[in-house]
């Protein structure tokens, strides 16, 4: 899409929760606008996506400036899915973590997801591959 601007300063609170309640992921893990904002506003690199005044996609890579990286947050609204710009938001994100010579980029995949980021050179991590989660509390 022509008419898409993408930025790398952190969108409004407002208009970034009201994309990331397009995901679903509130129902998970409930988050206030001013939580989000102060996890964009720490994160090493971000990209907006923006048709004209309104937030269409974002993306943020979470880093340690040399070895580790993780990208987190892949979002774009569903009514401009399928238009490339998760593509260029992830390749924005990689390019940085690639001039920056990081080593590992890592992302957690939403579920049906794993096609997109296959086709962008990400591979899943194998069964018996390191890595743990935190189980979250249910109380």
């Amino acid at each position: 899409m022509s008419n898409i601007v993408y930025t790398e300063t952190v969108p409004d609170k407002e208009a970034y929760l009201n994309l990331f309640e397009t995901t679903g992921w509130t129902q998970v893990y409930p988050v206030s606008a001013e939580e989000l904002d102060r996890g964009n506003r720490n994160s090493w690199y971000l990209v907006a996506a923006y048709d004209r005044d309104r937030l269409v996609g974002f993306g943020r890579v979470v880093c340690d400036g040399v070895t580790h990286a993780m990208i987190y947050d892949m979002i774009v609204h569903p009514e401009y899915q399928n238009k490339g710009i998760g593509s260029t938001i992830l390749e924005r994100l990689v390019r940085k973590c690639k001039e920056h010579r990081i080593r590992d980029v890592q992302l957690f995949c939403a579920k049906g997801k794993q096609p997109f980021y296959e086709k962008h050179g990400f591979l899943p991590r194998p069964l018996d591959a390191p890595g743990m989660q935190l189980k979250r509390d249910r109380g």
